[in-house]
């Protein structure tokens, strides 16, 4: 498998949008479901522009030839008082789950928050019972700071999730 990484750009929106609806269709990890982003083509275009140059968040895209099979994202906070600070987000299709996709997103990620954002400290939310997922963090040094009980509700069942952060 030959895994490509590359910065999403606007013309990536609807491929994008229709990455989303397929990785929300295959779990419940995510804060939306097959729904997607509630978001349009065009806003979407206008989100991935807005990051095409910035110092301070980025949109990554996995690609398996031309499949979009993971996305990463990060953006540091926008308050002065939290702009030491960002905060990230992986999504990888269940058919490369395991595969080193979660692994080359992360890369990608803290390469761009180390030496682009210059960022202190990254933060991310896991679902508590994702162990896949947590070995991946932490085998980048993520550790757990706590547990936000009731993070997500699905169906009617509330879902707890960890904190995780990691000081550069």
């Amino acid at each position: 498998m030959a895994i490509q990484i590359e910065k999403a750009c606007a013309d990536d929106a609807d491929k994008v949008l229709r990455f989303a609806k397929l990785c929300g269709a295959e779990t419940d990890n995510l804060s939306f479901g097959a729904e997607g982003l509630p978001l349009s083509v065009e806003e979407e275009a206008r989100f991935l522009a807005s990051l095409e140059h910035s110092e301070t968040g980025v949109f990554y895209l996995a690609k398996d030839g031309e499949e979009i099979v993971g996305s990463a994202s990060y953006s540091v906070f926008p308050r002065q008082r939290m702009s030491h600070r960002g905060e990230l987000g992986i999504s990888v299709r269940k058919s490369h789950w395991n595969q080193g996709v979660g692994t080359a997103l992360m890369e990608h990620i803290l390469d761009f928050a180390k030496n682009v954002a210059r960022s202190e400290i990254l933060s991310l939310e896991v679902r508590s019972d994702q162990k896949n997922a947590i070995h991946l963090y932490s085998k980048f040094g993520f550790q757990k700071i706590g547990t936000f009980k009731g993070f997500f509700k699905i169906n009617g069942q509330l879902v707890d999730f960890d904190l995780m952060e990691l000081i550069l």
